[in-house]
């Protein structure tokens, strides 16, 4: 148990900063406020996502400053007004999930929270645009069975069979553009599982561009390694954790229980949706109106000024071939299609 608390402690504290820490609770609380005072009025869902914890994820993605976590909730709140990533439904992407590249495991690790499954080698589909709509149906789901007193989630990273050829920068860096604007603070631990020897030069490359506290996250982790086994051992019970990550569960992945399982959060996910409507509807204008005031508030340019000053950074940012993630390890999401869609 005691070693256990650590744990956590030390999680939690490698996901603050020294900014955050100088900030009383008081403090915080004033610039989620602000935050919410800004970005106006919200209609249905986006009022309840808008909640003092998703401000508080966007402040510490930038570390509280007002202007520019406004700045980014905004655009999220505009792409899930118009990706609608909570309607996403099993049938819909059913077939990227048919090799288990991505899958939310049935166990969870030792502080309870939600463990993704990423097999980079196990890539079946030659669309990018349906491998990203994949990844935000995973995210999504993983959310909504995070329990109360838990934000981040795990990924634990099989890169048995992964080559170069699985690697793509179109895939990679709009994985990395999704995670990074739209999750912000949503991991908690990534496990690299027997990477490939190649893979560890191109680590130390990114490295150096990441928050301490971002490189913190990623842990490699080698099956002949004792003392990296530890790292695994200490988050997770053995006896439910795969095989394939020296667990002792070897029923393996199986796409028919798996979809069982999505079909009924599903139904769990167009519940909690509904409820949010229905709670919202009463303080909210009607329909119409809101769906005004949702397309001014969303297409509205509050930082013109700041992005015409911020022109020049932005365009060296376009030209960047690997995007710094604050939350995505490079290169775990380096599938390849030889088609892939434009």
């Amino acid at each position: 148990k005691a070693s256990l608390e650590a744990m956590s402690a030390g999680l939690k504290k490698s996901t603050s900063n020294g900014f955050e820490n100088s900030l009383t609770t008081k403090d915080q609380q004033e610039n989620i406020n602000e935050v919410r005072k800004l970005i106006g009025p919200l209609s249905d869902k986006l009022s309840l996502y808008c909640s003092d914890a998703t401000i508080s994820r966007y402040l510490r993605a930038r570390n509280w400053n007002v202007k520019k976590a406004t700045k980014m909730l905004k655009a999220t709140l505009k792409w899930r007004l118009e990706y609608k990533p909570e309607n996403i439904r099993w049938d819909e992407i059913a077939f990227e999930a048919e090799t288990g590249k991505i899958y939310r495991s049935s166990y969870r690790d030792r502080l309870g929270r939600t463990v993704l499954v990423m097999r980079p080698s196990c890539q079946n589909s030659k669309s990018t645009r349906a491998q990203i709509k994949y990844l935000v149906y995973c995210m999504e789901n993983a959310i909504l069975n995070l329990p109360q007193d838990q934000e981040q989630m795990v990924w634990l990273i099989d890169f048995h069979g992964f080559n170069m050829s699985h690697i793509s920068v179109k895939v990679t860096k709009e994985t990395a553009h999704v995670l990074q604007e739209h999750y912000p603070e949503r991991l908690g631990v990534a496990i690299l599982y027997n990477p490939p020897k190649f893979f560890e030069p191109f680590w130390k490359v990114v490295k150096p561009f990441l928050e301490p506290k971002t490189a913190n996250k990623v842990k490699f982790v080698y099956s002949d390694d004792p003392n990296s086994k530890k790292i695994i051992e200490e988050l997770f019970d053995m006896n439910q954790i795969e095989s394939a990550f020296g667990g002792n569960d070897n029923t393996g992945f199986d796409i028919n229980k798996f979809a069982e399982r999505m079909r009924e959060d599903d139904k769990r996910m167009a519940s909690f949706w509904s409820r949010a409507i229905d709670t919202t509807a009463a303080s909210q204008p009607d329909a119409t109106t809101s769906s005004s005031l949702n397309a001014t508030i969303l297409e509205s340019d509050s930082d013109a000024s700041e992005e015409k000053t911020e022109k020049s950074s932005s365009q060296e940012d376009d030209v960047e071939e690997f995007p710094v993630d604050d939350n995505v390890p490079a290169g775990i999401s380096c599938s390849k299609g030889a088609n892939d869609e434009k």
